[in-house]
């Protein structure tokens, strides 16, 4: 345990594990924050759905060789999840059906976007780095990690700021619409801070692993408590724990970092399911 505790003091000294941890953390807490609510509205799959709109959007831009990607992206999974979640109660394709549709279809054109146009020289290993993660999140520089800060304080100030008609929304939206709350706003709102979540994941765990930040901490909850409120705290301490347990394990064993924080939830998830199940009998 020892040399474990002074290996960890050596690797802190490091600026880039201070950075990866905290963009680590910050994204995990809003992933956790708003898939409590995307599981219970039924949309646990959309995290899926606008990661691969966002591989679509990362690849027309590396073809333009854009030194920014993140505005194009941002805009166009911004506009996808208004589409899915705002403006999804008047579509003729709804729900599940309509995600799956976009996610597969982001996804192929993204692939073959890429395998036309692209020049670089690792196809393969560029793919496979956005599709599952990559190092990126160990080689942060200060203003992607003030920016990734400033966005999460946002999402959380805003989360806490609507909480109550996030609430209110997500268990019953024609209910509260009849009492007077503008829904549509607020679901609209939930769907443009998912895609800001989302777009800030890809780089943390990938765009194939992404849903699993937005599932696992609020299943893993919802196995301990019943209500709203405890569920996500709870949700939202699961999270951060697993996203720093998992950034930490792959410096030290060097495993791939998405894959990592995924595995640690999948375990605490295990744990979680063990926990309820024994409490109920």
């Amino acid at each position: 345990m020892a040399p474990l505790i002074e290996k960890l003091s050596q690797y802190w000294a490091y600026p880039f594990v201070r950075y990866a941890l905290v963009v680590g953390v910050l994204v995990a807490l809003c992933a956790s924050l708003l898939g409590v609510t995307l599981v219970l509205k039924r949309f646990s799959l959309i995290g899926d759905g606008l990661s691969h709109v966002a591989f679509g959007a990362m690849s027309i831009a590396s073809v333009l060789n854009l030194t920014n990607d993140m505005p194009l992206v941002m805009v166009v999974t911004v506009l996808c999840a208004v589409l899915l979640l705002g403006a999804g109660r008047k579509a003729r394709i709804k729900g599940d059906a309509a995600i799956a549709m976009l996610s597969v279809g982001a996804l192929a054109l993204g692939y073959l976007v890429v395998n036309v146009f692209s020049s670089s020289t690792n196809l393969t290993g560029d793919v496979c780095t956005t599709l599952f993660g990559s190092t990126s999140i160990l080689t942060l520089t200060q203003t992607q990690v003030r920016m990734c800060a400033v966005l999460s304080v946002a999402v959380v100030l805003l989360y806490l700021f609507f909480y109550h008609k996030i609430f209110a929304v997500t268990f019953d939206e024609s209910f509260a619409s009849a009492t007077g709350t503008r829904a549509e706003v607020y679901t609209t709102i939930v769907a443009v801070v998912t895609a800001v979540v989302i777009v800030l994941a890809m780089h943390l765990v990938g765009s194939l692993l992404i849903s699993a930040l937005v599932i696992f901490p609020a299943m893993s909850a919802m196995r301990l408590f019943k209500s709203f409120r405890a569920v996500t705290l709870c949700a939202a301490a699961l999270s951060v724990s697993c996203a720093a347990v998992g950034i930490l394990t792959s410096i030290l064993a060097g495993t791939p970092v998405g894959a990592t924080i995924v595995t640690v939830q999948i375990a605490l998830f295990a744990l979680c399911s063990l926990v309820g199940w024994l409490g109920r009998r």
